[in-house]
C-alpha cells in the first residue's frame, strides 16, 4: 500500500475518506437524525454530498454494516438504519469501524495520552484524521496531546509478514514492510505535531522499537480505556516494484477491537490497569530509541 496524504488531515486540508463518511454517519444516527428503520440517502446522493465517488460510499456503508448499524443493505436500494443501534459501540467491531469515534472521545479531554502497541500506524494514522479533524473545526481543544508507539525494530526477523515460499522474496517482503511503517509513521508524526503550529498545542509524539513481532495490538487512550485485537493471518498477494509478493500477512483494519473500561467493573478495570502496567514495563525496558527513516 502506498501512503498518501489525500485521506489524513493536513493542517485543516482533508479529503472525506469511507471512515470519515461512515464516522458522519454514525453521528447522525447517534443524535437522532437518522432513527430505526430510516432509509439511507442513496449511494449516488451520498457520494454528491461528500463529493466522493461511490465507490468510497460503499465502503463507509459496509463499516456501518459491520458496525451492526445497518440492516437490508443490497444493491437494490438504501439499506436501513437498525434498531438500537447504540447497542453495536458496546461489541467488539473491526478496527477501522471501532477505533476513530474511540480516539475523537479520548481527544475530548484536555490531556490527551495514548499509548500504542502496533505492527505499522496505519490504522492509528487513518482513525486520527477524525479527531484532527474536529480539532480543525474548533469542535475539540485538547491542551496537550501525548502519543507514545511500540512498533518492531527494523534489525529483527519479523514473524510476518513472510514469503509463503519460505527465505526467496524475504528482502522485498521486509522493505516494503519497512517502508510503510516509516512512511506511515511520519505522516501520523507530521498531522499531530503540525497542532503546535496552527493551535499553540502541546504535542509530544515518541516511537521506540520492540525486538518482537506483537501478535496484539493495543491501544490504551487516558489511562481510562483498553482496546486490544488479535492480528489474523493471512496469505495475499501484492505488487511490489519488480515483485509479485506472495506471503503471509495481516489486515489490521480488520482485526476485531475487544474495548474495556476502568468505570466498568473491577475485571475491566483491573485489564487496562495491567496492560497500562505491561507497556510501561516494554517501554521502560527492553525497546530501543526510533528514528523513523
Amino acid at each position: 500500500m502506498s501512503v498518501t496524504q489525500e485521506n489524513v488531515v493536513v493542517n485543516g486540508s482533508r479529503g472525506f475518506s469511507p471512515q470519515e463518511i461512515a464516522d458522519a454517519l454514525r453521528d447522525r444516527i447517534r443524535t437522532g437524525d437518522l432513527k430505526a428503520g430510516d432509509r439511507l440517502p442513496t449511494q449516488a446522493d451520498l457520494a454528491e454530498e461528500f463529493g466522493v465517488e461511490r465507490g468510497a460510499v460503499r465502503q463507509a456503508l459496509r463499516l456501518l454494516q459491520e458496525a451492526g448499524l445497518l440492516t437490508n443493505v443490497s444493491k437494490g436500494s438504501p439499506p436501513r438504519i437498525a434498531a438500537e443501534p447504540t447497542a453495536a459501540s458496546d461489541r467488539p467491531q473491526p478496527t477501522m469501524v471501532g477505533l476513530a469515534p474511540r480516539l475523537t472521545e479520548a481527544f475530548s479531554e484536555p490531556n490527551v495520552h495514548i499509548d500504542v502497541l502496533c505492527h505499522t500506524a496505519e490504522t492509528l494514522m487513518l482513525a486520527l484524521g477524525e479527531p484532527l479533524r474536529q480539532i480543525h473545526e474548533g469542535r475539540l481543544s485538547p491542551r496537550s496531546i501525548e502519543v507514545r508507539i511500540l512498533v518492531p525494530s527494523r534489525e529483527i526477523t519479523l514473524a510476518f509478514p513472510v514469503p509463503v515460499d519460505g527465505s526467496d522474496g524475504d528482502d522485498a517482503v521486509h522493505r516494503r514492510w519497512l517502508s510503510m511503517r516509516n512512511a506511515q509513521g511520519q505522516v501520523l508524526q507530521h498531522n499531530l505535531l503540525a497542532l503546535r503550529a496552527t493551535h499553540g498545542m502541546d504535542v509530544k509524539v515518541t516511537f521506540r522499537a520492540l525486538p518482537f513481532t506483537p501478535p496484539v495490538k493495543l491501544y490504551l487512550l487516558n489511562g481510562e480505556e483498553a482496546l486490544f485485537g488479535y492480528y489474523m493471518l493471512t496469505r495475499r498477494e501484492e505488487e511490489y516494484g519488480s515483485h509479485t509478493l506472495d506471503m503471509y500477512d495481516i489486515l489490521g483494519s480488520q482485526s476485531l477491537l475487544f474495548p474495556f473500561l476502568r468505570q466498568t467493573g473491577e475485571r475491566d478495570a483491573a485489564f487496562v490497569e495491567q496492560s497500562q502496567l505491561w507497556f510501561d514495563a516494554l517501554w521502560e525496558t527492553i525497546t530501543t530509541d526510533l528514528a523513523l527513516g
